[in-house]
């Protein structure tokens, strides 16, 4: 099962996401990340400190959004991967790719230095 709630902070978008983010789940992070996108929020915080598994399904839900979000300049920041998940990212090198960051303090710090 997977959770997602989002809260507006101050400059920026924040995306809780908590649980298992595969097939069957990986469509309500789609949807969060892609209601973030209509709305034009040009600075996004994904919190993952509580996900616990991703699936292909849900790491291609952020691969799906690289492109867009280098096309608009959004600041698009992943942090609190545990170590599992943060070795999965680096396997397909979509630590290269997305911005990721050890916590929510480094992750605001990033954004403040754009």
């Amino acid at each position: 099962m997977l959770t997602i709630d989002k809260q507006n902070e101050n400059h920026f978008l924040l995306i809780h996401v908590s649980g298992e983010a595969d097939a069957s789940s990986s469509i309500h992070l789609d949807k969060a990340i892609r209601d973030a996108m209509d709305e034009g929020m040009p600075q996004i915080l994904i919190d993952c400190t509580n996900l616990n598994y991703i699936s292909s399904a849900g790491l291609g839900v952020f691969m799906s959004y690289i492109e867009e979000i280098n096309q608009k300049s959004i600041s698009f920041i992943i942090f609190g991967l545990s170590e599992k998940v943060l070795k999965v990212f680096g396997i397909l090198g979509l630590d290269q790719l997305l911005t990721i960051k050890k916590d929510k303090e480094e992750a605001i710090e990033t954004l403040n230095a754009v």
